[in-house]
C-alpha cells in the first residue's frame, strides 16, 4: 500500500486555527503487523481529565470543520477530541482508492479512539461520514459513551434509497475530472466561505494524487441490502435502537443530502425520547461552518441539561 503524507508547510497560518497537532500510530490492515502503520492526527483540547467531547468530520473534509465550535466547548470545562480521518487533513492518505473501506474506516478509528485514547465517558457527535463512522463506534462500544448528538448524518443499511442529490454527488466524485476540494466544502454552506478558509481545505491535498480516499468515500455509502457494509449496519442499527442515553439531533434546515434523516433516529433511538431536538436554522450540509458557535452552544446545553438528570 503506497501512503501519501502531506508536508507539514501546508497546514502553517490557517485562518484561526491555532490547535497543536497529535498523533498515533496504528496499523494499516488489522490485524496484520507485516502490512505497516499510519499515522493519524487528532486535536486534543481542553482539560485531560474532563470527560471528552468527540467530534468527527466527514467527507471531504477534516477537523478544521470544527476550529468555530472548540473554544466554546473547552470554556465550558470540556476535552474535546478532534481526529482527521484516514486520506483527510494531517492524517496519512493511502494512495489508491481500492486500499478504502467503511470496515477499514471503522478499523482505523478503532484502534484510535479506543485502543490507544482509550476513552470513555465520550459525548459523541457526527456529521457526514463521521455519523457513518462513529456510530458504528458507539454500537461497538456503547458502554464507553455517555450521550451522542447527530447532526446531518445517518446510517444507511440499503433498505431505503438515498436522496437525488447523494446520486448526483456519488456520480460527480467518480467521474468529475476535476475535484476541487475547499469549492466543495463552500457548496455545501449556506452562508459561503472566504477564500481562505476555502484554501485550509485545500491543504491537505498538494494534488489530485492525495484525494483517493476523497474520492472513494461516495461510493463507499451502502445504498442498497447487498452492499458488503449494509449487514453491519444493520446489526449496529439492533444495538442502536436499544441505546437508551441521552441523544441529540441537530439537523440543519437546508441541507439536501440529509433532509429528513433525523426522522429514522427519532423513530428507532429509545435515548430520543424526551430531548430537546433542535433544527439550525440558515446552514447547510456543513453547518458547522455556517452556526459553529450556535452548534456548540446546543452540546455544551444538551451534555449540562443530561448530567443534571444523572447521565
Amino acid at each position: 500500500m503506497e501512503i501519501l503524507r502531506t508536508p507539514d508547510e501546508r497546514f502553517a497560518d490557517l485562518p484561526d486555527f491555532p490547535y497543536a497537532p497529535h498523533y498515533a500510530d496504528i496499523a494499516t490492515v488489522a490485524g496484520d503487523p507485516t502490512a505497516g502503520t499510519l499515522r493519524v492526527h487528532y486535536l486534543d483540547e481542553g482539560p485531560g481529565d474532563a470527560a471528552p467531547i468527540l467530534l468527527m468530520h466527514g467527507e471531504p473534509s477534516w477537523c478544521f470543520l470544527y476550529r468555530q465550535m472548540i473554544p466554546a466547548l473547552v470554556a465550558a470545562g470540556h476535552r474535546v477530541v478532534a481526529p482527521d480521518l484516514v486520506g483527510f487533513g494531517r492524517s496519512d492518505k493511502p494512495a489508491a482508492q481500492g486500499d478504502y473501506s467503511y470496515a477499514r474506516h471503522v478499523a482505523w478509528m478503532s484502534e484510535l479512539l479506543f485502543a490507544q485514547l482509550d476513552l470513555q465517558r465520550v459525548t459523541f457527535f457526527g456529521q457526514d461520514w463521521g455519523g457513518l463512522i462513529g456510530l458504528r463506534l458507539v454500537a461497538a462500544a456503547p458502554e464507553r459513551f455517555d450521550r451522542v448528538v447527530v447532526g446531518n448524518t445517518g446510517l444507511p443499511d440499503g433498505s431505503a434509497a438515498p436522496t437525488d442529490a447523494f446520486f448526483q454527488w456519488q456520480r460527480f466524485s467518480r467521474e468529475s475530472p476535476t475535484f476541487p476540494i475547499g469549492a466543495i466544502v463552500a457548496r455545501g454552506t449556506a452562508k459561503g466561505l472566504t477564500a481562505d478558509v476555502i484554501a485550509a481545505y485545500d491543504a491537505p491535498f498538494p494534488d489530485d494524487g492525495y484525494k483517493a480516499g476523497a474520492r472513494a468515500f461516495p461510493s463507499l455509502v451502502p445504498t442498497s441490502g447487498d452492499d458488503p457494509e449494509a449487514p453491519a449496519n444493520r446489526a449496529a442499527w439492533e444495538v442502536l435502537e436499544r441505546f437508551d442515553k441521552p441523544w441529540l439531533c441537530t439537523f440543519s434546515d437546508s441541507d439536501p443530502i440529509t433532509a429528513g434523516g433525523e426522522r429514522a433516529f427519532l423513530r428507532r433511538v429509545l435515548g430520543t425520547a424526551g430531548q430537546a431536538h433542535t433544527t439550525i436554522a440558515t446552514a447547510g450540509h456543513f453547518l458547522q461552518e455556517d452556526a459553529g458557535p450556535q452548534l456548540a452552544q446546543v452540546i455544551v446545553a444538551f451534555i449540562d441539561s443530561t448530567r443534571l438528570a444523572g447521565a
